[in-house]
């Protein structure tokens, strides 16, 4: 039993992350109903607003095994959600449809969730079996979990590091660390969170265009730092006609355009905290891709305001260089990407 348990929790897993820039702020969830050994219906949260995965996989049982659900076991990478919403909640759903049991990888952290869903469900004879591939499906469903529970996105740092361990070099010059695919993997990336963040002097250095034109799906807000308004108008960020939000300490009197929004914020000690906590309350953002300088993932990192960490390890030498911020404790993951190497740390003392 336990095997089945893993396996076809694992394939909720896999449903769960094609929903990936998506869903957000909602998470990604997958779910699977099996009968007699053998997946009869499955379905994925495929879009925010959108109907939840454990409604696509009753819906998507063929009309011949219609009759088997009432004897189905569901699958499901997150506890089912017992509120009203943007949709009825699923334990409605499974109790409507009489599905005698479902087992769950790990609890929803929403506070009007939490260990409700499996509550109702027990009081409505369901069994419930919770805690398969917990740590698995926790990692899953970190995005959403650190939104309700923390009130700010989940935020990646992401940066590329020569084999010496330099970041950039001295004069910030541009100088590719990692191949081209790798690039594309960035790129990715980016299809998947809500916002992408950088400081000024990346803004002014490279000015980058940090959309998504490598990949497939949608570009990311773009968010710039610049504290005393410093930097041109004529810089990719601003002026492509995308929107782009500026933190600031001032207003203009004059935008630079209807696209370019302004938040006006303290650059002191609980920076990163009031402004995380800005975009998830009023801006609504779920996951959030820190692509800064140095000195920006140091001061992200000393704050204690991040979640994850994706360092791209190229082959390439850099001498004299900035020396890349460090990530305390050890990779959780490590694969090759070509002659790269991707580097993924957790943040376990996260507050």
């Amino acid at each position: 039993m336990g095997k089945e348990q893993n396996f076809f929790i694992r394939r909720s897993f896999d449903l769960a992350r094609l929903g990936a820039g998506a869903v957000s702020p909602n998470p990604m969830v997958g779910a699977v109903l099996v009968y007699q050994g053998k997946i009869i219906g499955e379905g994925y949260h495929q879009r925010y607003g959108g109907a939840h995965a454990e409604v696509n996989a009753v819906a998507s049982v063929a009309a011949p095994n219609r009759a088997f659900i009432a004897q189905a076991t569901l699958y499901v990478s997150l506890e089912p959600c017992c509120i009203y919403g943007k949709t009825p909640p699923c334990t409605n759903l499974i109790i409507q449809e009489k599905i005698p049991k479902v087992v769950i990888s790990c609890l929803d952290l929403t506070p009007e969730v939490r260990g409700r869903g499996v509550g109702i469900l027990r009081e409505h004879g369901v069994e419930v079996v919770t805690g398969v591939l917990e740590e698995e499906g926790k990692a899953l469903a970190a995005t959403r979990n650190v939104a309700v529970s923390l009130h700010r996105p989940y935020i990646i740092l992401k940066m590329a590091v020569s084999s010496n361990g330099n970041f950039a070099p001295q004069d910030r010059s541009q100088f590719w660390i990692t191949q081209a695919a790798s690039k594309r993997l960035v790129h990715r990336w980016r299809s998947e969170a809500d916002a992408i963040l950088i400081g000024t002097t990346t803004a002014l250095m490279d000015d980058p265009q940090l959309d998504n034109r490598h990949y497939f799906g949608k570009s990311p807000l773009r968010i710039v730092l610049d504290r005393k308004l410093n930097l041109p108008s004529g810089l990719k960020v601003f002026s492509d006609g995308k929107k782009t939000l500026i933190v600031s300490e001032q207003i203009p009197e004059n935008p630079i355009s209807e696209q370019v929004q302004y938040l006006q914020l303290p650059f002191d000690a609980s920076f990163w905290e009031k402004l995380m906590h800005i975009l998830w309350v009023e801006y609504k953002l779920g996951v959030v891709l820190i692509e800064g300088g140095a000195k920006i993932l140091e001061s992200v990192i000393a704050a204690q305001m991040w979640d994850e960490a994706r360092v791209l390890v190229g082959q390439n030498i850099l001498e004299d260089g900035i020396p890349a911020p460090v990530i305390p404790g050890i990779p959780v993951k490590k694969m090759p990407l070509g002659l790269d190497e991707l580097k993924v740390y957790r943040n376990i003392h996260r507050r």
